[in-house]
């Protein structure tokens, strides 16, 4: 099968929706190629890099690679994805340059090159992502290890969003905490409160594909005895309450289920939100402190922001 390279200049803002809207165009893979990353390690005390070479990087901004096949209606899923990605601004995304480059690739050459960007990075004090092919040893006995392929499904774990929703579960999780992560995506966030002691996880996405992939990583990492994974938009039609409720997605998301998040959670339950942006993180505060939550902890990595409220 041919593939096509398919490259989008654009913010670290619109990362993740871009990347979304990829995914959901059926890319069989999305790389980020973001300059932070070639001196995240002496930014922060977690995460390492290897055998990055600056001239893969732009000199600002960041390059969003998809895979997509090559088939008959291929002009048309581009021209699909442009539209989409333009439609970003409407939500307040800065969306850059905006340049889109395509680059016909072989199946052989796509598979392999592309896993040079992933390798086990630790993401916490105790978590570290691994993924499928890496061979890694535990530097502790208390290490919790999540292996994942991040071709299966957009989220890898390493972004700052989910790097940040990690540590918040890491810090504040209990044993035998019921958890709802919302957007599940690859699942990541499910398998971490599994294996750092919940002891029921419900993980919701609206997309299917998502869904599906979610199930497949909650397997590999044995934690399908604690996570259910369902197709569900947002917490529409979920009975019941968690200790805590965790959502990486956009900000403009949040905003709009943050009281039926007040519902969903018990007294003195968490909701931990991330995948938002400096620039709209008092907006996001003023609305959970009006659905009757108070700010516990604002964690804050490159442009990115996580909120920890308590009910």
């Amino acid at each position: 099968m041919k593939w096509s390279e398919m490259s989008i200049h654009t913010t670290q803002e619109a990362v993740e929706p871009i990347s979304n809207i990829l995914h959901e165009a059926g890319a069989g893979g999305v790389a980020i190629e973001d300059p932070a990353d070639l001196i995240k390690i002496r930014e922060q005390q977690f995460g390492e890099i290897y055998d990055l070479n600056p001239d893969d990087y732009p000199e600002e901004g960041v390059i969003v690679k998809a895979y997509l096949p090559v088939t008959s209606s291929f002009l048309e899923t581009v021209a699909s994805i442009k539209d989409s990605i333009n439609n970003l601004v409407q939500f307040g995304i800065n969306i850059g340059h905006n340049t889109v480059k395509i680059n016909e690739v072989n199946e052989e050459d796509w598979s392999t090159a592309w896993k040079k960007y992933y390798h086990p990075v630790k993401v916490s004090k105790r978590v570290t992502i691994v993924p499928t092919w890496e061979d890694y040893i535990p530097e502790n006995s208390d290490e919790v290890i999540v292996e994942l392929d991040p071709g299966m499904a957009f989220g890898t774990g390493t972004h700052p969003t989910t790097v940040m929703c990690i540590q918040a579960l890491e810090k504040y999780i209990q044993k035998g905490s019921h958890v709802i992560d919302v957007g599940t995506g690859s699942g990541v966030l499910s398998i971490v409160a599994a294996k750092l002691g919940a002891e029921k996880v419900n993980a919701y996405d609206l997309d299917e594909v998502a869904v599906n992939s979610a199930k497949m990583n909650v397997e590999l990492n044995k934690t399908d005895d604690i996570v259910a994974v369902k197709q569900n938009n947002l917490l529409e039609n979920i009975n019941g309450q968690a200790d805590i409720i965790v959502a990486n997605i956009l900000a403009e998301i949040i905003l709009r289920f943050v009281d039926d998040a007040a519902k969903k959670i018990k007294n003195e339950g968490l909701f931990i939100t991330s995948g938002i942006i400096k620039n709209k993180q008092i907006e996001v505060v003023d609305s959970l402190i009006k659905a009757g939550f108070e700010i516990k902890e604002i964690l804050q990595m490159e442009d990115w922001v996580a909120i920890i409220a308590k009910k």
